[in-house]
């Protein structure tokens, strides 16, 4: 239907049937004690002065088209091939509404089928969902599929090297549920195994541990995994999707369910969202697994088809006993890891992995040779590294001065969690070349070591 504004004359009609000489008589009724009063905006002005100013505020910000990025702790500056916004922006899958008639929605359906596929494929697990919001409710929804898949237990185990907002989100996912969350300290950046044994019990239904962890370490999982399973518990493990191109899968390190931050795989960092959490489970848990599932079939002419799966576990079918409250289609941003995955194939994917590890490695061994500069930490790590910097200057000022350079230093973690040691959280990706890294060495270096 078309816009049609009011003229003058059906203007002067209707207030004369109101019985009023103009527009702003109407309000006049109201108390003034209700009324808003002036608002403190200035005078209009038109779209082409408007669009003006709001391109000077926006190169206020600091972009990453202008800087040099090493920032990590969950959200990575990767390369996005033009494909990815080229096919998940198209009309179909933008304004795709829940897919509940199979009939109307094949497209969408397949999509989700196969991004579904292909995050079993990269974890080595049976069963994985449409995705859900983020990294953090991946977790909290992991603790409680765990919680729920071992009834009567009521402790649950959450290594201390989780990512801090993922920690938050599973306490208040579990605030309500008379369940008792043990935080396993972590001993030089990653779990020591045998301090397990001092925190299971007969009620711990199981464990949450993030492998890399928040600190960039990777973490011995299949040890854990055993000490969990020996006392009848389950494991879900957190992890970066682009280091299992060539890292053990979480199913071969034992873990029960995956899962992580999708951000890695096509996704633009977007000022923190949205992203969307992936999750993969064993198939003996895939009645606990929440949100949505799609699954493969035949039609009356035997022909391939999808179709949403094991509906009784949604909250529109049976509310009261529904595995999770989401139900908000996070499918188009999963849509973008499914063709960022495709992009890739599985070569790619090993060699995008790779890179980000040798890339890594090379950074943090030029960092050691900056004067007070050291690896926080003597474990093996993936992309991302924690360093230590022994100055007699504030990290918060050494990473002002380097943003000076335009170049973003790294995360001080503390901003994260007030509790953690005063660190330099560093993330290198595919993206940087040699000469940035240089640069950001150089940079930091004066930075620390300059008066």
């Amino acid at each position: 239907m078309d816009y049609v504004p009011a003229s003058p004359d059906d203007i002067r009609k209707m207030l004369d049937i109101v019985g009023v000489e103009k527009i702003e008589d109407i309000v006049k009724s109201v108390p003034s004690d209700i009324k808003a009063g002036k608002i403190d905006l200035p005078e209009g002005i038109s779209e082409f002065d408007a669009g003006i100013e709001i391109k000077k505020l926006a190169l206020l910000n600091r972009d990453l088209d202008h800087y040099i990025s090493f920032l990590g702790a969950g959200a990575y500056d990767h390369f996005i091939p033009a494909v990815v916004p080229g096919l998940a922006s198209r009309s179909e899958f933008v304004t795709a509404y829940t897919p509940y008639q199979p009939e109307a929605s094949q497209g969408t359906l397949q999509a989700i089928f196969e991004y579904q596929s292909m995050i079993c494929e990269i974890t080595g697990l049976d069963v994985a969902n449409a995705s859900l919001y983020d990294g953090g409710s991946a977790c909290a929804e992991a603790a409680m599929m765990i919680v729920n898949a071992h009834p009567g237990k009521k402790e649950l185990l959450v290594a201390e090297s989780v990512h801090p907002y993922y920690k938050t989100v599973i306490q208040t996912y579990l605030e309500n549920i008379d369940v008792k969350i043990k935080i396993v300290p972590s001993d030089k950046g990653v779990i020591n195994p045998q301090t397990i044994d001092n925190f299971v019990s007969c009620d711990t239904a199981g464990m949450i541990v993030q492998s890399p962890n928040f600190f960039g370490c990777i973490e011995d999982v299949k040890i854990l995994a055993d000490k969990i399973h020996n006392i009848g518990g389950s494991l879900a493990m957190a992890c970066n999707p682009i280091s299992l191109g060539i890292l053990s899968s979480p199913r071969e390190l034992g873990a029960d369910i995956a899962i992580g931050e999708g951000q890695p795989l096509g996704v633009d960092l977007c000022y923190g969202g949205p992203y969307f959490g992936f999750i993969s489970c064993r198939e003996n848990l895939m009645r606990k697994l929440p949100g949505r599932i799609v699954g493969a079939t035949l039609d009356h002419n035997n022909k391939r088809c999808f179709v949403l799966t094991l509906q009784a576990r949604e909250q529109h079918i049976r509310r009261e006993k529904a595995t999770s409250n989401i139900c908000s289609n996070q499918a188009l941003m999963a849509l973008r890891g499914c063709i960022y995955l495709c992009w890739l194939g599985k070569e790619g994917f090993y060699e995008l992995s790779k890179q980000n590890a040798l890339k890594a490695h090379y950074a943090a061994k030029l960092a050691c040779g900056i004067k007070g500069v050291s690896l926080a930490f003597n474990t093996p790590f993936f992309n991302e590294f924690c360093l230590r910097i022994e100055s007699g200057i504030k990290l918060k000022d050494i990473i002002d001065r380097t943003c000076a350079q335009k170049v973003f230093a790294g995360v001080e973690i503390r901003q994260l969690d007030a509790n953690l040691p005063d660190l330099l959280l560093v993330s290198v990706t595919e993206k940087r070349t040699g000469e940035e890294i240089n640069k950001w060495v150089q940079v930091l270096d004066n930075a620390i070591n300059s008066k």
